[in-house]
């Protein structure tokens, strides 16, 4: 009778909610104070797939959660994103019918990286995805090593991990495992590196030994081939391998033999996809199915939107506030732009969940880019507009291409009159809609 109850007011402030446009956490956390173990109660279907990193989760689950639907498999997921252990709850007892069995024929979630040690204490996921570490929110976060140790206490040794072989931090969880674990990874490109060509090189020394690390060649920042001169911790030979990946042309392949092309023209989708991929191809969808699902696929988490501003065509890039590698992903497809363009860079509001007026993160963030290729204009809003002046006075943008407007709205006016090509608006989700509300939406997509 509990476990009903528990149930059936889980599923009636969901309803409640969704009539108020809210309510994805709310109902969870009602369900875990009437009964605390309700998870434990429940019964979880055959798959129960998980993903966390600091960068890609809410993306990667959208991907196979689409791959699995159009393959006939039934999905419970946290399509909201709300990844913390409240959260989760809502979803799984929705799903759930009057005696406690989840209805679908898979349950696929996100799981936040510093709290799923809490989550994964109620249940076990019989697949585990890490997609990356890297700096992100350090005012909360601290180090990812730090994170490592945090997220190292939520893998169950009976959990198969699915693993980033070319993230050196992501790749010691298979430490001690190796033959168990599953590794996805990218093959050397055309466009990679041989010395690291980031403002910073979270990759210089092994996290696992501290000796310092050698790289065949890099991705990005710490991403890439790498081996430890001290212990030996290396990028694994890879199981699901993105073989080819042009982004000037917008197609990756796949084990050399499936080709999908790409709506988002990053490398940052390129994982993102190949994790989908991965965990899709354990579960039993084919190849061809998924490259065929996945072709041109653009997701509904409004990471990226286009719009219109005046007669101009803009693209706003979602990157995450306090990680400089997402922007530096978003920084970057604006610089790859085959034509004029103008770059907005809007730090309004830091976080959504907490006020920090701390911006050290600026100065971490790759900006030194913006001052070539086909950048012509750079417009810097928000409240936190003078502190990114400071940070570009040492970024080698000419001064006459950067103009300082804190308010949002007027902003948008200026950029009516005086964008130069299209525009490219890097922001966060704290700060996103202030600026689209403002302007016409043409398309929400990755």
């Amino acid at each position: 009778m509990r476990t009903f109850i528990t149930i059936l007011v889980c599923k009636w402030l969901r309803w409640a909610g969704k009539l108020l446009g809210k309510g994805s956490s709310m109902p969870g956390r009602i369900a875990l104070k009437l009964c605390p173990d309700i998870l434990q109660r429940v019964k979880l279907p055959d798959y129960v797939l998980a993903v966390t990193g600091s960068n890609g989760k809410t993306s990667t689950v959208e991907m196979m959660a689409h791959i699995l639907q159009k393959n006939g498999f039934t999905v419970a997921y946290n399509r909201e994103g709300s990844n913390q252990i409240e959260g989760v709850t809502t979803f799984i007892l929705n799903d759930c019918d009057w005696s406690g069995a989840v209805r679908s024929d898979l349950i696929l979630l996100e799981s936040d990286e510093r709290f799923a040690r809490h989550t994964f204490r109620h249940f076990t996921p019989t697949h585990y995805v890490i997609t990356n570490l890297y700096r992100d929110q350090l005012t909360r976060n601290g180090h990812p090593e730090w994170v490592f140790d945090i997220l190292k206490e939520s893998v169950s040794p009976n959990t198969k991990l699915i693993l980033n072989a070319d993230d050196p931090l992501v790749s010691c969880f298979g430490i001690g495992r190796e033959d168990e674990v599953v590794w996805f990874g990218v093959d050397r490109l055309p466009q990679d590196t041989e010395s690291c060509d980031s403002l910073y090189n979270d990759g210089a020394y092994c996290p696992h030994c501290k000796a310092p690390m050698e790289y065949e060649y890099y991705h990005y920042n710490h991403i890439g081939g790498y081996r430890c001169s001290g212990c030996g911790h290396h990028k694994h030979e890879t199981q699901f391998t993105v073989t080819e990946a042009n982004l000037e042309q917008g197609y990756l392949t796949i084990n050399g033999e499936n080709r999908i092309p790409l709506a988002l023209r990053s490398m940052y989708h390129v994982y993102n996809l190949l994790a989908a991929y991965t965990v899709a191809s354990l579960i039993g969808v084919p190849g061809d199915a998924i490259a065929r699902d996945m072709g041109n696929y653009m997701l509904k988490n409004g990471r990226v939107v286009t719009f219109r501003v005046g007669q101009h065509e803009g693209t706003l890039l979602a990157s995450k506030h306090e990680n400089s590698i997402s922007y530096d992903q978003s920084i970057q497809l604006a610089v790859n732009h085959p034509s004029d363009c103008t770059v907005v860079v809007i730090v309004d509001a830091v976080s959504r969940k907490y006020f920090t007026s701390e911006v050290s993160w600026l100065w971490d963030i790759d900006f030194e880019k913006l001052a070539g290729g086909s950048i012509k204009q750079v417009v810097l809003a928000g409240r936190y507009c003078n502190d990114l002046m400071v940070r570009f006075d040492y970024a080698g943008v000419q001064k006459d291409r950067i103009r300082v407007i804190e308010d949002i709205g007027q902003a948008v006016e200026y950029l009516k009159d005086n964008a130069q090509g299209d525009i490219f608006v890097i922001t966060c989700f704290s700060d996103k809609e202030k600026f689209l509300s403002k302007v016409e939406i043409t398309q929400e997509k990755e």
